[in-house]
């Protein structure tokens, strides 16, 4: 994992599908829980989800706050 992969997470938005427009980090378990049942995409997009996916699923969520810019 690049360290700047973790950024992405929180500025990146999903461009596609039911959730397109919500930020990769915003994104609900079992939307990225169906991805890693399913396969993800080949891609950068793909690549953020599947780490999306592990951080959520071992309850690490809360390590992005810091990395959240601040409301503007």
């Amino acid at each position: 994992m690049n360290p700047e992969d973790l950024h992405l997470l929180v500025t990146r938005t999903m461009p596609f599908g039911k959730y397109k427009g919500r930020l990769i980090a915003d994104l609900p378990g079992n939307y990225l829980n169906w991805f890693a049942r399913e396969g993800f995409p080949n891609s950068e997009i793909g690549r953020l989800l599947a780490l999306m996916q592990e951080i959520d699923h071992n309850g690490l969520s809360d390590l992005l706050k810091p990395l959240r810019e601040p409301p503007k």
